[in-house]
């Protein structure tokens, strides 16, 4: 059976700049980043070794120095970077310009398509309000939520905006900060600085590893219950799960954690509202609050903040109630 034609290379947008004189001794492909700011420096690398990045019209390694004063000629080539379909799907918009768009995503709603999720999804949704994101790596997302995670997401919408803040999440500049509920009644907060990766046997799940990739978590008290505690959580790295492997790590498990939560515990004496409340909770009690950037085209700091959920708000309602009602229980 023949096999099926390569698809057809992008035609290319030719873009060329002058190196600056001042740049003289320096590596090709950083001089390159910086006369492309727009494209990130992977990119970059690769069509310098695909040849359609010219310095004078030759091919160069990244690594070559630069004399200054020399054309660089660029082939730019988009391809689309997606297959998914735009589908009409709600979305929550908190900000939008021509550089960003910052969401709230609400529990439930799987971020990237696949394997179980062919549709449905974020990409689904972003791409049938701006059908370019199909360019984009991932269609222009940064940093991801777990499906039942609620809260602040940022898009890019050009591939400047996309590299600016890769470059702001590597350089750990963003701030991301989370409401968590977890088991347990903490008299503090904390930093939970272990590092994390694959778990070794369960490939569904993550694990605190000591050759795992650093993470850190800074946690601090936003509401005491009598059995829970309401967290205020700041990443500072981003890893996988990261601030559920941490708080099961510490013991404080988030409440509902499907994966890292255990099994449910339920407070001595709770009323049946709230016993109800507790079982019928099938996802962690997490919510991304607050993201703040810096804007990818303005310099201006950006902050977005989403408000918390109706349940995990109604959670908060009865576990305050029973907190209440044992406290005046034990005074009489």
């Amino acid at each position: 059976m023949p096999s099926s034609p390569a698809p057809e290379r992008a035609q290319p947008e030719q873009r060329s700049a002058r190196v600056p004189e001042a740049d003289a001794g320096r590596r090709f492909d950083a001089v390159l980043a910086g006369l492309f700011p727009e494209f990130s420096r992977s990119r970059l690398a690769e069509w310098i070794k695909a040849g359609d990045a010219l310095l004078d019209g030759a091919r160069v390694r990244p690594r070559d120095p630069v004399r200054g004063g020399e054309e660089v000629t660029l082939a730019v080539v988009l391809d689309t970077q997606t297959e998914a379909e735009p589908q009409d799907l709600p979305l929550t918009i908190l900000h939008e310009d021509a550089d960003v768009f910052v969401i709230d995503k609400p529990a439930g709603l799987v971020v990237h398509p696949g394997a179980g999720n062919p549709d449905g999804t974020l990409v689904n949704a972003l791409l049938f309000r701006d059908p370019a994101l199909a360019a984009l790596p991932r269609a222009g997302i940064v940093h991801r939520l777990d499906k039942d995670t609620s809260g602040v997401m940022v898009v890019a919408r050009t591939l400047q905006a996309h590299a600016a803040l890769v470059e702001q999440l590597s350089a750990r500049a963003v701030h991301r900060q989370y409401l968590a509920i977890v088991v347990g009644a903490l008299v503090s907060g904390g930093t939970a600085h272990a590092a994390i990766d694959r778990h070794p046997r369960d490939r569904l799940r993550m694990a605190v590893r000591d050759d795992g990739r650093d993470a850190v978590t800074h946690y601090r008290l936003r509401e005491r219950f009598r059995a829970h505690t309401a967290l205020e959580c700041r990443l500072e790295t981003g890893r996988t799960h990261q601030i559920r492997v941490h708080m099961a790590h510490l013991k404080h498990p988030i409440l509902g954690d499907p994966l890292y939560g255990g099994s449910l515990r339920l407070p001595r004496g709770a009323s049946e509202e709230l016993i109800a409340a507790l079982r019928g909770f099938k996802r962690q009690a997490l919510h991304a609050e607050t993201l703040e950037f810096i804007h990818p085209l303005s310099g201006e700091p950006l902050r977005c903040s989403a408000p918390v959920p109706a349940d995990m708000l109604e959670l908060m309602r009865l576990l305050r109630e029973d907190s209440a009602a044992q406290a005046g229980t034990g005074r009489r």
